[in-house]
């Protein structure tokens, strides 16, 4: 699995992140690269929880 991807299963909008602040995102790309997807939600859960609300991907019903 590819990091944009992932974020797009998150429902980040992986585009938008990358253009909004792209040292940020190339710094969790290679976190991500480097371990098993669970473990990167498990340590990282808080923070995509804040991008999944500034980057939304999907507006929910």
């Amino acid at each position: 699995m590819v990091f944009e991807q992932y974020l797009e299963e998150k429902n980040i909008n992986a585009e938008m992140f990358l253009w909004d602040n792209p040292k940020h995102f190339s710094e969790l790309k290679k976190i991500f690269n480097e371990m098993h997807p669970e473990s990167f939600t498990a340590q990282k859960k808080f923070l995509l929880n804040q991008l999944r609300r500034k980057y939304m991907l999907k507006q929910f019903v």
